[in-house]
């Protein structure tokens, strides 16, 4: 458990600090957008470039670890996705809540948590599934929101529209740059490698505290329900999925298999809630669960951590 808790403790440290910093006015009511426009448009860009950069083109060679990780990524988002339906979302809240439901915090607390306690070995495919998450889904979740807001009777111009907004997308565009440059095999030149992981560095600490900041300046609503869902999405639906799709229908190394299992079980990360923000969408559900899975998963990633320590990994 201690493996458990050190990797969650500075994520609510972070999120209390953002909500003592309002409940204090030490930060006003415009600190909660500026920084989640500073997040959003300049630190999670460089996050994501530099990322795609480093990305080892070898693993997307390992299918049945990607389709183990991506199938439980699948099934949790259109849970999500479809259980939102009753209540008459839009298409861009229903997406976001599917993202929110699926989104794990997995470079944050995953990676931490992966080398603790399966050692190593356990990196290549801790980082891939943080790309996998911070890149694909999150593009992904991206795509439709812009084709709900593109939307026209024209497919065709709809289409084209929606691909404009996202090669104008900064959380998009700048992981498909980076993965472009990963194909010509150069490292990035060692000025800019340094200017884009501090600026990068600074992505998930900013996020944490906005949450915080956000949390203390709403009221709190009659979202239980909504919460609980993507909260029991995210750490129960998500892992057991990928638990079966792991052992049970794709081959892969056995350390593979429990690092997709122990990513997926991770809590909801601050993704969903940037994108509420920054489409100017109700942020208040996502922020909560954020929060309250992060409590929750102490509970249950240890729980599995234990289940993990008692099966030999060989």
């Amino acid at each position: 458990m201690n493996a458990v808790v050190t990797s969650a403790l500075p994520v609510f440290a972070l999120i209390l600090t953002g909500w003592l910093a309002a409940r204090w006015r030490i930060l006003g009511p415009g600190a909660t957008d500026a920084l989640n426009r500073y997040v959003v448009y300049l630190s999670l860009p460089a996050l994501l470039f530099r990322a795609m950069t480093q990305v080892d083109l070898t693993h997307m060679a390992h299918w049945g670890f990607v389709g183990a990780f991506a199938g439980g990524i699948a099934v949790t988002f259109l849970a999500s996705f479809i259980g939102a339906r009753g209540s008459q979302r839009a298409l861009t809240d229903r997406g976001i809540q599917g993202l929110a439901a699926s989104y794990a915090n997995a470079g944050y607390m995953g990676i931490p948590l992966c080398l603790a306690l399966l050692g190593p070995d356990s990196m290549a495919p801790a980082t891939f599934t943080t790309l996998l998450t911070a890149s694909v889904l999150f593009g992904f979740a991206i795509a439709l929101i812009e084709f709900d807001r593109q939307q026209t009777p024209n497919l065709s111009l709809t289409l084209l529209k929606v691909g404009r907004a996202l090669l104008r997308n900064p959380l998009l565009a700048a992981p498909l740059l980076g993965l472009a440059w990963a194909f010509t095999g150069l490292a990035l030149p060692e000025g800019v490698d340094r200017y884009v992981a501090l600026l990068g560095a600074s992505a998930s600490p900013c996020a944490l505290v906005t949450i915080g900041l956000f949390l203390a300046q709403t009221e709190t609503s009659s979202s239980g329900p909504g919460v609980m869902r993507l909260v029991a999405g995210k750490l129960l639906l998500q892992p057991a999925v990928t638990a079966v799709l792991a052992f049970y229908v794709f081959a892969m190394p056995p350390v593979w298999a429990w690092t997709a299992v122990l990513m997926s079980a991770l809590p909801i990360g601050t993704g969903p809630f940037m994108l509420a923000q920054m489409y100017g969408r109700d942020a208040r559900v996502t922020s909560r669960a954020i929060l309250v899975s992060t409590v929750a998963s102490v509970l249950t990633v240890s729980l599995l951590v234990a289940w993990i320590s008692a099966h030999p990994i060989s």
